[in-house]
Order: structure tokens, then sequence, then C-alpha cells
């Protein structure tokens, strides 16, 4: 079936429905919602059979839906309506959400139903941004597959929008506003944790830190302090610890300045602060956001028998130059332990690589960016040149650019099966670097490493393990997933052979040394991101700024608009 997405971004979820779409078999285009005019074009090009809009915050144009079956992807049950379905639902604290799938109308989310699908929240208020990208997207991507089924049935009709219906449990809801937002820092930690929670990733929450105005993102839970409400009494890495009405929050990020100022970037809570936290203490391990084991809040280091697991957690997989130090520190630590298999974990978003926040608001963008990479180039080498253990990477969540190459450094790479994976750094104006030259062609060979990088497409966790990029792909949920990686990673400890398979592994480094230095690898790599850093000869810093500022792009990307040219999937059939 001939498909078009229209969205107003390549997000996540649009990314994850092209893959699985094209996969099954269909003809899939996307197009970017810059205006009516572009939609409307789009739609004369590619001739649809059926429009889908897995993310779209604009108004389908009456000449599309009219004479398109044109099925909008909204993020809450049957009769939700309005554009904070999911601020609403963590503010209000619902016990069950859903997806629902519409046909488009006139009126916004009042089209009939072709389907729907319901989850459980958890008590504790999830972020906004976890919710998303979890059972949201799941429960999605579910029910774009049963839209495509029931596009090609021709007898079947939607169900027009009825609230007397008892499975119609949505409402309309209007915008959530600040106002709605607002809190005290005086109130307890657990309604300011749900405010935030309702409010991350976008837009936050307004309020006052140090006598400044800012927009609060990633809270969770401190420990009870005595302290004014609303002073800043610790930091540690990057956090900043708040006293509340009960006891403390710990607040990883910020927006500093008024709402819509052009250089209000969302920052590291202590690096937005600045000099206003000159004097404030580093936290002592009473109060780290977290002191099991190894490590801190973001960097993690346990044992599991013969497994050590390093466990990384960077919001939205961005990794600054302060935190790849701590890694690459964390990496040499696992490496001294008498251990057999090192499992290096990531977090819900594996990694993205650099932090390009971090760079754009430096006073020196460039230096910032070329430390960055030197920084994230060392936690590659460390991972590679590990030599006394099997590494095994658990890519349990999205993952991009340097953060696909920092995984393949390990001997073994398990993708859990949803995983979006983006092998390419041309979309942001840089050649690369992560030591992905030797990583990527290892394991997938010259012509399809060259196609990973050029074609800047999006591939699935089964497409990796067909490729080579990745050995195994596993189901499950997140939870579930990552006990399977830590078994894997066990009986890979336990096989009788385990010594030989280390020596091999061994073995084969010293003779890919011995054909070709790995150092020259990085000189090289480091050679082609001065050139795009320093001489900004690919665009890094228009393309930066866009992403930082979430400026909306003014024509669809080159590689997703040209419908016809082939991609991974045609060269592999």
């Amino acid at each position: 079936m001939r498909v078009l997405l229209l969205c107003s971004a390549f997000n996540g979820l649009s990314q994850r429905t092209w893959i699985e779409l094209r996969r099954a078999g269909h003809d899939v285009s996307v197009e970017l919602a810059i205006d009516e005019e572009t939609m409307v074009e789009a739609v004369e090009l590619a001739r649809p059979e059926l429009i889908i809009c897995p993310f779209l915050k604009e108004r389908v144009p009456e000449r599309i839906w009219k004479n398109h079956r044109t099925v909008i992807v909204h993020p809450g049950p049957p009769g939700d309506r309005g554009p904070s379905s999911l601020d609403w639902a963590v503010d209000e604290g619902a016990p069950e959400w859903g997806v629902t799938a519409l046909q488009a109308v006139e009126e916004m989310d009042a089209g009939p139903i072709w389907g729907s699908r319901t989850f459980p929240l958890p008590a504790e208020p999830p972020k906004k941004s976890s919710l998303y990208n979890g059972p949201v997207t799941e429960a999605a991507i579910a029910l774009v597959h049963e839209v495509v089924a029931k596009a090609a049935d021709p007898w079947f009709l939607p169900e027009p929008l009825d609230y007397e219906r008892p499975e119609v449990t949505g409402r309309l809801r209007p915008t959530m506003r600040q106002e709605d937002r607002t809190f005290a820092w005086s109130d307890p930690s657990a309604h300011i944790l749900r405010k935030v929670r309702a409010a991350d990733g976008a837009p936050g929450v307004r309020t006052v830190l140090c006598g400044t105005e800012v927009r609060v993102f990633d809270a969770d839970e401190g420990p009870r302090i005595s302290a004014e409400p609303g002073t800043v009494a610790a930091r540690s890495d990057g956090r900043v610890l708040v006293a509340t009405g009960d006891g403390s929050l710990w607040i990883g990020h910020l927006k500093a300045g008024a709402p819509g100022e052009p250089g209000a970037i969302k920052l590291p809570a202590a690096t937005a602060l600045g000099a206003l936290i000159d004097g404030v203490p580093n936290a002592d391990p009473s109060v780290r956001p977290s002191d099991r084991g190894y490590g801190d809040g973001e960097i993690v280091y346990r044992r599991s028998g013969a497994v050590g697991v390093l466990s990384f957690d960077f919001y939205n997989g961005a990794m600054s130059t302060e935190q790849c130090l701590r890694l690459a520190a964390g990496l040499r630590h696992a490496a001294r332990q008498d251990t057999r298999v090192l499992l290096l974990r990531g977090g819900e978003v594996f990694s993205n690589g650099i932090h390009l926040n971090v760079i754009e608001a430096a006073e020196d963008p460039e230096g910032e960016a070329w430390r960055n990479i030197q920084a994230i180039d060392d936690v590659c080498q460390e991972i590679i040149t590990c030599s006394s253990q099997l590494t095994v990477a658990s890519v349990g969540g999205n993952a991009g650019a340097g953060g696909v190459m920092l995984a393949l450094g390990a001997d073994r790479v398990l993708v859990r099966q949803g995983a979006v994976l983006n092998p390419h750094y041309a979309t942001m104006g840089l050649f690369g670097s992560e030591y992905w030259t030797y990583v990527l062609p290892r394991r997938v060979g010259d012509a399809a490493a060259a196609a990973l990088t050029g074609e800047c497409l999006p591939i699935g966790a089964e497409q990796a393990v067909e490729l080579g990029l990745a050995d195994s792909a596993i189901g499950g949920a997140p939870g579930e997933f990552e006990e399977a990686a830590l078994v894997y990673a066990r009986r890979l400890a336990d096989r009788g052979n385990y010594e030989r398979v280390l020596q091999a592994k061994n073995d084969l480094r010293e003779a890919d040394e011995r054909r070709r230095p790995l150092e020259t690898y990085r000189v090289a790599e480091l050679a082609e991101m001065s050139r795009d850093i320093f001489d900004d000869r690919s665009g890094f810093r228009e393309a930066r700024r866009s992403f930082v500022h979430k400026i909306k792009a003014e024509a669809t990307p080159a590689h997703l608009a040209d419908h016809r040219a082939p991609t991974m999937r045609d060269v592999m059939v």
C-alpha cells in the first residue's frame, strides 16, 4: 500500500512508524507539515492510498482530508481531544491512558475512530517524555498496523465519535498553560514533582530559582533537608538540590531567562545557574542522587556475579564533555575489576552523542565542540581497547550518531525491539568521529557503512541484526530487556570456552592494530571534524542552532523528500 506520513517533525514515533511500515512491505514516503501548500503538493506527488499522521500539530487541510483517507494518531483514549493530552494525564494522575487513531475532519480530534489502545499508568508520575517514548509509542505502532489492515478492507467503516458509548472515556481538554502548571517551592515534593514531570520535555514549568526566572525540567525526589523552600542547597554532577515544603527535589535541567527569550537553552541545572550558585556545596554521599556502589546519579557500577554492569543515563542521551570524562573514568574502574563480562547499559535514550545544547551555550562553541568530541572519543577508546573482559552494549532505547558508534565498540551489541537507530552524522553537518570509520565497517562492511552514513535514514532493531550492526534484537518492556541482557552477559561469562573467546578477541584487536593503528582512525576523523567545527564547511553551526532552538524546518529534508531514492532496505532485498 502507498502510505504518506504527514508529520510536524520526523521524531522518534514518526521514524518508528516509517520503519515498521516499510518493513511490512508498504511503499512509505514522508513529508513535513511546513505549510498547507507543501502538504497538498506532497499528496499530489505521492498519490497515497492512505495518509497517516503519527505526530502532527498542524491542522490537516480540507483539500487533503476530503479527498484522501487521513488518519491522525492522537495520544489519548477515545473521545480525548486537545493538544495537551499527556500533560493532563500526568498532572491529574490518570490511572489509565490510551492512544486513538481517528479520521481527520474539519474539527480537530473529532473524527470517526479507526481503533484505540489503552494501558495503565504508574502511581508515581512518569515524565511526559518517558510516557510518550514508551507506552504511547508502543500503542501507537500497534494501532498503525491495525489502521493499515483496516484500510485494505473495502468494507471497513470507522466508528463515529459518540460520547454516549462506554468506551469513549475522554473529553475535550484545553491547552495546558503555565497558570495550570504553577507551584510554590513550599508545596510538598510530590506535588511539585508531578507538575514538573507533566511538563517534561516541553515546555517545562516556570518558576524562580536564585532570584532568576527559570523553567524546570527533569526532577527526582531528594532527601529530607532543613532549608528554606526554594533554596539551592547542594549540587552534584550538573544537578541542583532544591528545598521544598517537606523535603527536596533534584532538578536536572533548567532554561534560564524569560519564556521565549532567544538565548534560553535547556541546560544542566548547575550550568544554567552558573555564578548564581557559586559557593553552593557539592553534595556529600548522604544527599547524592545515588549512592549505589561506584558512581553517581547518572553513572553507576554494580556487580552481578561475574558480570560488571556499568549503567549510564544521560538526559535525552546527550553527553557533555564533563559527562564523557566521568563515563571514561567509570569504564576504567569497571575494566580493573575481576569480572569476566562488562555490560554497558544505557538509559531511556541510549546515547545521541555530543551535547549540542551545552556546546551552543558555551562562550566558545567551537572550542567546546572540540573538547566534547575528544572526550567522547576517549569513552569509545576505553570500550574498544578493553582487553581484560568481554564487553556487551545493551541498547534499550533509541540511539543516534556517535551514540550508535559508541555501542559498536563493544564485542556484542544487543538492541531492544522497537529501538530506533540513526547511525549517521551528515544531517548535523558533521563527518563524525567516535572511531566510526573503524567500528562500523568492521561490522557491516564498507558498502553498507557508506549507505548507512550517506542515506541518513533510521533503521530498526531487526534490520540492525540483519546488517550485522547488532548481534541480537530482544523484545519486551525496557525492564524485561535489561534483565534479558544481563542473562545474556551471564551466559557469556559462564561459557566453558570463555578464555579462548577472550583471547580470540584480543588477537583480532592486535591484528587490526598491526594492519592500521587505532589512533590513525581517530586522527583522520578529527582532521575532518576540525573542518566541520572550525571552518563550518557543512553547516554545523546553523544545524546546531536549529536543533537547539527547535527552529521549524523550511522544507522537508532532501533525504526524506526524495521518495524514489533507494535505501538500505532496497539494497538488502
